[in-house]
């Protein structure tokens, strides 16, 4: 039996989200319930007070601390964690998986949670295909409840990969509430009831207050009181108000940070960005002229990733690169061969005879224009306040310049702007997938790619913003998830990187990092570089919950 096969967690050595890595104590000082800690994160607009955790705009407000998963599962390093499910097991041949449903667990409202509410759960984002942020219908067959503590989930082909989405990644809603919803798609969640170890309490445009849950489940947790999280439309005084020591957690883009946050206090100001997925272009592929693949290529070769890099994110993003693959954090993925062969790097050259070889030419403005004089124009939206990605985007818009391709950036507010990504209402879009990253390549590019994550115009796609269907590719990552051998996957990784190169259906320009900031004055269990218990952004979900578990303030 190998290990992935059957899993029960150590309750005792590893229930308690504490016992499992990063808070203990700091100076003798022993944790203690109370304080008052402050989010700082630039939120790009103002809170609408919604907090469905089925719909992506908003589920960052509620996922993880609120609406909890089965499991923890920590993209950083793999490593499983007991949530609402205190076991699982698969079976020999990997087609069905079984999980124990963790009791003594109740709802904030007070109502026992149960395995019925697992199964209402999945069932209801297969009814609701809008909900199913991770394509999770895409693998399964069934979810039923055996006994009175078993949900069984069933598979057409063994999917031990799909584990990170199905576990880490649903969050589970209490059946006696949402069934009585009658539009689970279109619903606010102005109040929502979960299991998690903190509820919504007043909530303004302008800040979230979430309190206690004095009910949690894991005894003695949170050791927070109040956790308070306002909203910045822009990075600028998110920065400013961090700087000056009224938030303790950040979670954004900050310039010169040594300088201007470290520098402010040296003894507790600290920072960590470590490389969690790509910050892509997103090509919109159902109109010309981003259906041509030349077209595509062109483009990709008219981008200075390292520039975009250094100007635009002073270099705290590194360069991304046209396979999908991040180095070094999966670079063991990565097909170097074919990477170099391909070398997507900064070549106006190269870029102009791709263009030319599809029928362009350069018009009287220096402007490649196609047969009919149609310039080569497009629109790139982004997030209105995201300093870094409108800095990025001059770069690229001045790279397109130099090549013979114009650019304009349309700023938006975060809501329009991931109502027009997710509908496919955008031409260019610069942006990271909302769906959260795994513990391998595999999950984002499969979020990325696979048709099956995509919508048409004018529906809610889960991922695929930009409408790429390749049956090839599909299969393969449908073959990727089939498979657990590592030589197998490894060779299937491969060829989706051929496609990524050779089609070209997005463009990685930087690797996105989890920025991370916080301040060690007054709390204490904060993830390190040498202590990586979860992702450490406020924006990775759930893992903010894990964070938050482990925060205690010392003075």
């Amino acid at each position: 039996m190998t290990k992935h096969r059957y899993l029960v967690f150590g309750l005792l050595a590893c229930l308690i989200v504490a016992a499992c890595g990063g808070s203990g104590s700091s100076g003798g000082v022993k944790p203690a319930t109370g304080g008052v800690l402050t989010i700082d994160n630039e939120s790009g607009g103002l809170w609408a007070c919604g907090f469905n955790p089925f719909n992506a705009s908003v589920n960052g407000l509620s996922f993880g601390i609120v609406y909890e998963p089965l499991v923890y599962d920590n993209l950083l390093s793999d490593k499983k964690t007991p949530m609402l499910a205190s076991a699982y097991q698969w079976s020999s041949d990997s087609k069905s998986l079984t999980f124990t449903i963790r009791s003594g667990v109740q709802w904030s409202d007070g109502q026992p949670f149960s395995a019925a509410d697992v199964v209402y759960t999945f069932n209801l984002i297969k009814q609701n295909s809008a909900l199913d942020l991770q394509s999770v219908w895409s693998v399964l067959s069934s979810v039923t409840q055996e006994g009175s503590d078993k949900v069984l989930m069933t598979f057409a082909q063994s999917a031990v990969p799909y584990l990170y989405q199905i576990a880490d990644q649903v969050p589970i809603v209490p059946q006696h509430i949402w069934s009585t919803i009658k539009d689970p798609v279109g619903e606010n969640d102005p109040s929502p009831i979960g299991t998690g170890p903190f509820t919504v309490g007043q909530c303004t445009p302008q800040n979230i207050s979430y309190s206690r849950n004095p009910t949690y489940w894991q005894k003695g947790l949170p050791y927070l009181q109040t956790v308070n999280y306002p909203a910045f439309t822009d990075n600028d005084p998110a920065n400013q108000f961090l700087a000056a020591g009224q938030a303790q957690w950040g979670g954004q883009f900050i310039p010169n940070i040594d300088t201007y946050y470290v520098a402010k206090d040296k003894a507790h100001n600290h920072y960590w960005f470590p490389p969690i997925d790509n910050i892509d272009l997103w090509l919109n592929q159902t109109a010309p002229p981003l259906n041509n693949k030349a077209v595509r290529q062109a483009l990709a070769f008219s981008i200075d990733r390292g520039s975009v890099s250094q100007k635009g994110e002073y270099g705290y993003e590194p360069a991304g690169n046209q396979t999908g693959v991040l180095t070094p954090t999966f670079t063991s993925w990565l097909d170097s061969g074919q990477l170099s062969k391909y070398s997507y790097k900064f070549d106006p050259t190269k870029a102009a005879s791709l263009l030319q070889g599809a029928g362009y030419a350069k018009n009287s403005s220096g402007i490649f224009a196609d047969s009919s004089g149609k310039a080569l124009s497009f629109t790139v939206i982004s997030i209105a306040g995201y300093t870094d990605w409108d800095a990025s985007l001059e770069v690229v818009k001045s790279n397109f310049k130099q090549v013979g391709i114009d650019l304009k950036v349309v700023d938006q507010s975060s809501n329009d702007y991931f109502n027009n990504l997710f509908n496919g209402n955008f031409q260019l879009a610069y942006g990271s997938l909302a769906t959260p990253p795994g513990p391998s390549p595999y999950y984002e590019l499969r979020n990325t790619l696979h048709s099956a994550t995509t919508a048409d115009i004018g529906q809610t796609a889960a991922g695929d913003y930009g409408r790429y269907k390749n049956p090839a590719l599909d299969s393969l990552l449908d073959q990727f998830g089939a498979t657990t051998d590592p030589a197998q996957q490894h060779k299937l990784m491969n060829q989706v990187e051929g496609i990524m190169l050779e089609d070209v259906p997005v463009i990685p320009v930087t690797e996105g990092v989890a920025w991370y900031e916080w301040t060690t004055k007054g709390f204490a269990g904060w993830p390190t570089p040498s202590d990586q218990y979860a992702a450490p952004a406020p924006w990775n979900l759930p893992d903010w919950e894990v964070v938050l578990l482990h925060l205690y303030k010392t003075s």
